[in-house]
């Protein structure tokens, strides 16, 4: 099956986009955006492969699924597109971030910059249908992003993966953590971030002395 997928994705997943499980995924997400207002726009559903290519991947951070409001998704985890709102998350990201790397507030929160340093932004599902989160959860998109994650573990090394709340830590439960860097803490919805689950976390800043001891370009978050 042909996707439209980064060619250096497009070598490590090939065997994956002809299995029966991703066929009817495929079928599954043509339908709903023939029928349906569904989020990302079909164009941006692999925008976190072809910002991030597979060999520059130094970074993993894991999402659940898209926003589902109104023009927020960009295919991206955590991310929005250039003028929206910063959903309640994101802002809370921003805001660790402004305390542990002294950063000034973005005036953005399209997270393209990142994601083009080597940061692989990915959601477990990669599409959503309008005002109805989870909408396609258990369609094969987890499947498909289970076998990303896998391949990351299997065929590099030094990998930081940040595994954000419960879901994602059960979601890289499988990361051979003595080849890659494990950094956990709690999801930064208000949630979690009010409870005290998200604030001090400093992943940014150990993201960062973990590549500059591998003598890799620390992101510039």
């Amino acid at each position: 099956m042909f996707v439209k997928i980064h060619s250096s994705w497009h070598e490590v997943l090939s065997a994956e986009f002809e299995k029966p499980y991703f066929e009817q995924l495929i079928t599954f997400v043509k339908n709903e955006y023939t029928t349906k207002t569904c989020f990302p726009k079909g164009t941006q559903i692999f925008s976190a492969f072809d910002h991030c290519t597979f060999d520059d991947v130094k970074v993993v951070i894991i999402g659940q699924d898209p926003y589902h409001g109104f023009g927020q998704a960009n295919g991206l985890c955590f991310s929005v597109n250039d003028g929206i709102a910063f959903p309640p998350s994101l802002i809370n990201i921003f805001k660790e971030i402004q305390t542990d790397l002294k950063h000034d507030f973005p005036s953005t929160g399209n997270l393209e910059r990142w994601a083009e340093q080597g940061v692989l932004l990915l959601n477990a599902t990669l599409t959503v249908r309008e005002s109805e989160a989870g909408s396609h959860q258990n369609k094969g998109w987890e499947t498909f992003t289970d076998a990303v994650i896998q391949k990351i573990s299997d065929e590099k090394e030094n990998v930081v993966f940040l595994l954000w709340g419960g879901f994602a830590k059960k979601k890289g439960a499988k990361i051979d953590r003595a080849k890659h860097h494990i950094l956990e803490t709690g999801h930064p919805s208000p949630l979690s971030a009010n409870r005290g689950l998200w604030f001090g976390n400093k992943h940014f800043s150990k993201t960062n002395t973990y590549l500059k001891s591998l003598g890799k370009q620390e992101i510039e978050w």
